[in-house]
């Protein structure tokens, strides 16, 4: 097994890429997290992956994620090294009206249909995505459903969409 800290990775992600610093957040009683600027993620990403003590060949999930008191989205990465027993999750957030990270589908194809599905329910758009499109709702759907401001549309093609007067 291997007993790597997230500290640990912190280092080897700065003295490979050249960063002076990450940053660390998390950890008072659950996981901590590396938080990283949009232009970042590329570079760690790849890294995570192709460093020989790290080899984060699996993208389990990611989450889009609303945070509208700050007016911020922000999309949560959890990556394993299946090969070395290493888990590590990243967060990226960015300005709701900027909402745009950049696709990390070139280094794991199971991103795909994940950023669509943020893309749909949040509506963060992933830069250089092949398929950037909604998967989840018809294409014309008004808003984007796990945001804390949605407000469900009455109908959708003169279909009722509410359904709490039946409650």
């Amino acid at each position: 097994m291997n007993n790597k800290t997230i500290e640990d990775i912190a280092e080897v992600l700065k003295e490979t890429l050249g960063l002076d610093e990450l940053t660390i957040e998390g950890g008072t009683i659950g996981e901590k997290w590396l938080r990283l600027k949009p232009e970042e993620l590329l570079p760690v990403c790849k890294t995570l992956r192709d460093e020989s003590g790290l080899r984060f060949d699996m993208l389990m999930c990611l989450s889009g994620v609303h945070y509208p008191a700050e007016n911020e989205l922000g999309v949560t990465y959890h990556l394993n090294s299946t090969k070395l027993n290493l888990k590590v999750t990243l967060k990226v957030r960015v300005p709701e009206e900027k909402a745009v990270i950049p696709s990390v589908e070139s280094i794991w194809k199971t991103a795909d249909w994940h950023e669509r599905e943020a893309y749909d329910m949040i509506g963060v758009t992933f830069a250089n995505h092949p398929n950037m499109q909604r998967i989840l709702c018809p294409d014309d759907w008004e808003g984007f459903p796990l945001r804390k401001d949605y407000v469900q549309q009455e109908t959708y093609q003169g279909i009722t969409t509410r359904y709490d007067e039946y409650e």
